[in-house]
């Protein structure tokens, strides 16, 4: 089935995760995504570990490396040396027919390589050019390299906002950040073919790793431009009790999420089997129970910790409380719901067969995403790709023999 961006042609020059995760996106919706790399692969291919997992799997006919699949599926490879004229020639032959040009390697790099922005859109003036960078376009940082943990965690305000007062800023979990600014990317690159249709010209498009974590931190960062600054939540004396994690008999940890404490106050006092403390004076009332938040912690405590965290499910659900288990990773990929919501396919991979992965988070119910192909092996498609530009075998083997391509 022909996916929504059907005819739309993508060079994806990204590395690691930001752009190849934006170049995921538009393939699952039909978009024709080429993967250009380096004759060696690009740089995620060579890590192998992280967070105590290893990423690449052994199987009897080679190695798979599951990060690369999740992040390149539905695209097809081209591996190109871009300091060989000839293999220059062969990017500047696939820009004159592409819609797109994504990247996420240094602005410098992609300058000296004749792949800027002036360069590309005087072969195509239709072009939409999109370049990722760790800390904007300009300014006195414009050329610092930076990953997510770095632009967009650290220096953003997200790491030191997180966890409670006095505690460590905690490690952030692998490329969260990449793949939010990767979605920036992809709305970014839409909104531009879309005003291309208006006026038949592309559009030179930038983002950053720091904004994207500005904006995903806005809240707290509009908070101090109105010299409202919000604080780091303290979980044993929160503004509110019902937003807060407590924990149960069984070593789990639930989230009360109940914005409107007055609205939900009683449904919890239901639930929790104390319908006397509904109009205790210290907790009577929103601002009652933000000035005795702490009493209030300490007595929920108590009583969540008398019971399963199954069992306090079903009390909180009966009485219409909002919550949630705090749940693993691997709770996740059995989760019902995850499973009834089509969050994770297979696709067949070659070496290592059928392979889950996750869906991009966006169903179009007349025109579904889908995965249709595992992620390409370095260069695996390269001859295919010339031949429809218009290259011959004389020609291609010419390319190998100068080194331009495997």
């Amino acid at each position: 089935m022909a996916g929504l961006l059907e005819g739309i042609k993508v060079i994806d020059m990204g590395h690691f995760v930001a752009i190849p995760a934006a170049g995921a996106t538009l393939a699952d919706w039909g978009a024709e995504v080429i993967k250009v790399e380096p004759l060696t692969g690009e740089m995620l291919r060579g890590a192998v570990r992280v967070s105590g997992a290893d990423r690449v799997i052994e199987y009897p006919g080679g190695e798979v490396n599951w990060i690369v699949q999740m992040l390149n599926r539905n695209k097809r490879g081209l591996a190109l040396d871009l300091k060989k004229p000839s293999g220059k020639e062969v990017i500047f032959k696939l820009i004159a027919e592409s819609d797109v040009f994504m990247s996420n390697y240094e602005s410098g790099a992609l300058r000296r390589l004749g792949l800027d922005y002036v360069a590309l859109s005087a072969i195509n003036p239709r072009l939409v050019y999109a370049v990722l960078t760790g800390y904007g376009a300009v300014g006195p940082d414009k050329d610092q390299r930076g990953f997510d943990f770095s632009a967009a965690w650290a220096h953003s305000g997200m790491q030191y906002l997180i966890g409670e007062p006095g505690s460590p800023p905690p490690p952030p979990r692998g490329g969260m950040m990449d793949r939010v600014a990767g979605e920036h990317a992809v709305a970014g690159i839409l909104a531009a073919l879309l005003g291309r249709q208006r006026t038949g010209l592309g559009q030179e498009l930038e983002f950053s790793l720091y904004h994207a974590g500005v904006w995903t931190l806005a809240e707290d960062i509009q908070s101090v431009l109105i010299n409202r600054p919000m604080t780091k939540h303290d979980r044993t004396e929160p503004d509110s009790p019902l937003w807060n994690t407590y924990r149960t008999s069984d070593d789990r940890w639930l989230w009360l999420s109940m914005v409107q404490s007055d609205v939900s106050w009683s449904d919890l006092c239901r639930a929790i089997d104390r319908p006397e403390l509904e109009t205790d004076p210290r907790f009577d009332g929103m601002e009652a129970r933000q000035e005795n938040s702490a009493q209030l912690v300490s007595l929920l405590e108590a009583v969540f910790v008398s019971a399963t965290i199954e069992q306090w499910e079903n009390r909180l659900r009966r009485n219409d409380c909002i919550f949630s288990r705090v749940q693993t990773p691997l709770e996740v990929t059995t989760d019902p719901q995850a499973l009834a919501n089509g969050f994770f396919t297979e696709v067949n991979h070659p070496v290592g067969g059928k392979m889950k992965l996750v869906n991009t988070p966006v169903n179009f119910r007349q025109d579904p995403a889908s995965i249709r192909t595992p992620a390409p092996e370095v260069g695996q498609h390269t001859e295919e790709i010339l031949l429809e530009l218009g290259y011959d075998w004389d020609h291609i083997a010419e390319l190998k023999e100068d080194g331009a391509i495997l």
